[in-house]
């Protein structure tokens, strides 16, 4: 089985709009003709819920319907009753496929977290727990011909979002121009080196097995800049002079780079991915709709000079997901050139 590439969003500090990123970033994904799965790997299932509407929620939880949610799939091994469950996503559209998350998920926490140390003696049932998130998620991918995995994750270093890494091949992370996202980035940078070292040489003593193990080879891609206030289209001060610091602080963290450029600004740096403003004005809207922002209408309760900010999204979210794509290696068979909005579609 050919692995789809997964592409992991995550931050150690909670409240920086990592869901609605993948959220929207999924749909722009299916605009552009490239195949996704988002994955819901946080318990909390904030991603999920951007999703579906309550009643589905509802009838997923409580078994009345034949889609799984992660933790039905890996349910069987937290019983010790047999390997993953062959997965059920939701087709959300015909690009868009959603593995559900599960309040119950954190449940598997404690089996991760004994399984890490025996797969050190090559316990197989070990190796399956650990890598299970990673074959699920594959499993899905080949079924319905994915060809992007888009992994949303919690805002934690415990084991759950540890075997998710693993199964990442490539990470971005979507970060506040303030304090707290800087001592974020100061534990996060080496903790992915770590789990990254001590999984390469796990992974080894599961080439006998019967099954595919990841490979573990994560890669950051870069940062993402969220909600950052604007006076006269550039930051706010206050904002700014923490955004000023995130460059140096990426390259010698998560880079771990011996030698860094302490002057370098975000707009100069080519690991800074994009600038995502906040567009408060229209996240109620979105939400309501249950759409991303780009695709909101008049119906939706757009009007007058809401358009513009409309204009403004798709476009921003269209070139950071061109770009995503294209540092990934999966080239849209045939790049938009023109908005929805020109094209006549967001009337």
């Amino acid at each position: 089985m050919s692995a789809v590439p997964i592409l992991a969003f995550f931050n150690n500090k909670g409240g920086v709009g990592k869901t609605s990123l993948v959220y929207h970033i999924a749909h722009m994904c299916a605009i552009l003709d490239i195949r996704v799965l988002a994955a819901d790997l946080d318990p909390q299932s904030n991603l999920t819920s951007a999703f579906l509407p309550d009643e589905e929620l509802e009838d997923l939880w409580n078994e009345k319907t034949d889609y799984t949610t992660l933790y039905k799939c890996v349910h069987p091994l937290i019983k010790g009753t047999g390997d993953v469950d062959t997965p059920a996503p939701y087709h959300i559209d015909d690009n868009i496929f959603l593995l559900p998350g599960d309040l119950q998920l954190s449940g598997f926490e404690d089996q991760l977290s004994e399984s890490w140390p025996k797969c050190n003696d090559g316990d197989e049932r070990a190796f399956r727990v650990t890598s299970a998130f990673w074959r699920l998620l594959q499993q899905s991918a080949s079924d319905n011909n994915v060809q992007l995995i888009l992994m949303d994750l919690g805002p934690n270093l415990g084991a759950l979002n540890r075997v998710a890494l693993i199964s990442a091949d490539y990470v971005v992370m979507p970060l506040a121009p303030d304090l707290f996202s800087l001592q974020g980035l100061k534990n996060l940078g080496p903790t992915l080196k770590r789990w990254n070292t001590q999984w390469k040489e796990r992974s080894p003593r599961a080439d006998d097995m019967d099954f595919e193990v990841p490979l573990g080879d994560i890669s950051p891609l870069g940062y993402v800049i969220m909600q950052h206030s604007e006076r006269l289209k550039r930051p706010t001060k206050a904002y700014a002079q923490w955004a000023e610091q995130v460059p140096a602080l990426y390259r010698e963290y998560v880079l771990q780079q011996a030698h860094v450029q302490d002057d370098l600004s975000p707009s100069a740096d080519e690991y800074c991915l994009s600038f995502i403003k906040h567009f408060r004005t229209l996240m109620p809207l979105a939400q309501e709709a249950r759409k991303p922002i780009f695709l909101l209408k008049a119906a939706d309760g757009v009007l007058g000079g809401h358009n513009k900010y409309v204009q403004a999204a798709y476009d921003l979210f269209k070139s950071f997901t061109e770009k995503l794509l294209r540092v990934i290696g999966l080239q849209p068979s045939e790049m938009i050139q023109q908005s929805l909005f020109s094209e006549g579609k967001g009337k």
